[in-house]
């Protein structure tokens, strides 16, 4: 694809939640509705649910942006975002710098309009020669507005505020990490992540600043763990997962979402015996199959980090 000329940065309006604005909405939310312990992750969690629904969701919602929308390939893993494989079955989105907002906007949903129809994409990548409203959608995801040979065309978007969940929260630990260096990468949170908190054996909460490419970073490390993490959307969600452990480059899941209800990470075993009674019914049923449509190669976005991440989730609970 050919990308536009890279334009001055713009907040993107929504994301633009800066930490005064997300102190206002925690101090709003601040009495807790329910409290779940989760009971059979290796990362186990616990969850408050915050009496968000109080707020007047519509003031967090944006306003629809009219732009333009192109589409791209991603190598698994080199997003700006730092997401291993491709999330959201695939149906994601880079935006300009502007509306990147430093990672600020990683993790999150918007909905795109265009010709053909509507798609839901999440956020994992920046595009750098992208200019402020003109969104880079992966290929799965504009098939769902426009023809792939269409290349660009006008649509509106706009942020979705709580979206539905797929699966539970997880973290990732940065290769890297070790007792005096601690990187996290908050998965699955569906809001923006507004702040990241760690706590060690010892106790206490240390705050975590965010980077660049969607890792959260305690420069001067956290100790050996397992530690507890504290994650605060910019809803005014917060999550707890606890019995996270210094186990660099391991996706740690929990069994709780960040709000509502979502399935948990299923083991290995049931993982295995779900694919073996899918090939079971392969077999009796005949499918007839459409050929996978051959793609060309694009330049994909000059990403932050590459991270090599561990297959298997593995902790200790």
């Amino acid at each position: 694809m050919a990308h536009s000329q890279h334009a001055a940065p713009r907040r993107f309006p929504g994301w633009g939640i800066g930490a005064a604005a997300a102190a206002g909405v925690a101090a709003v939310v601040a009495v807790a509705v329910g409290i779940s312990q989760a009971t059979a992750s290796p990362a186990c969690a616990a969850v408050i649910s915050q009496a968000a629904a109080q707020l007047n969701t519509a003031q967090l919602n944006t306003a629809q942006t009219s732009g333009e929308a192109t589409h791209y390939v991603l190598t698994p893993g080199d997003g700006n975002c730092s997401y291993p494989g491709l999330p959201n079955g695939g149906l994601f989105v880079a935006l300009s710098p502007g509306e990147y907002d430093g990672s600020a906007a990683c993790g999150s949903f918007i909905q795109v309009t265009g010709p053909d129809g509507s798609v839901t994409a999440e956020v994992v990548d920046q595009c750098p020669p992208c200019q402020a409203g003109h969104v880079d959608l992966s290929e799965a995801a504009f098939e769902r507005i426009a023809p792939l040979a269409a290349g660009e065309v006008p649509v509106t978007y706009h942020t979705i505020v709580d979206p539905p969940l797929a699966s539970a929260l997880s973290v990732l630990v940065k290769t890297g990490s070790n007792p005096f260096y601690l990187a996290l990468l908050p998965i699955g949170a569906g809001n923006p992540v507004a702040s990241v908190q760690v706590s060690g054996p010892g106790g206490g909460w240390q705050s975590l600043s965010r980077s660049t490419y969607g890792y959260w970073l305690a420069s001067g490390g956290a100790g050996a763990g397992p530690f507890a993490v504290r994650l605060t959307d910019t809803a005014g969600h917060q999550a707890t997962l606890t019995g996270i452990t210094l186990s660099p480059g391991v996706v740690q899941p929990a069994s709780v979402a960040m709000y509502g209800t979502a399935a948990a990470p299923a083991s290995p075993a049931a993982q295995a015996a779900a694919q073996a009674k899918k090939h079971r019914h392969r077999a009796r049923i005949r499918r007839t199959a459409s050929p996978a449509p051959s793609q060309a190669a694009l330049p994909r976005h000059n990403a932050s980090a590459v991270l090599a991440a561990s297959p298997r989730p593995s902790c200790s609970g």
